[in-house]
């Protein structure tokens, strides 16, 4: 599931070149998280390490996911009944 929401935010990305040349990545879903590269595909490699970073870091820290092209990865509270 993890590697399903990983693709499914790359599907999401927005490139942009700025000034110098360089490209600077973004996910709008994934607030705060962002790359560059000197081409676009390292910006993409790029953004793609950093999304997985931004997810561990967030998940270290219990903090929630918005769910992406229906694919939620945030954790489900199960209550086991009482006996």
């Amino acid at each position: 599931m993890l590697t399903e929401y990983i693709q499914r935010a790359m599907h999401h990305a927005q490139y942009e070149v700025m000034e110098d040349g360089r490209y600077f990545a973004t996910i709008a879903q994934c607030s705060g998280l962002w790359a560059e590269g000197q081409t676009l595909e390292e910006s993409r490699d790029a953004l793609m390490s950093s999304l997985e970073d931004w997810l561990m870091v967030k998940m270290r820290h219990g903090d929630s996911f918005e769910v992406i092209d229906g694919v939620d990865i945030n954790p489900k509270l199960e209550y086991a009944e009482a006996n």
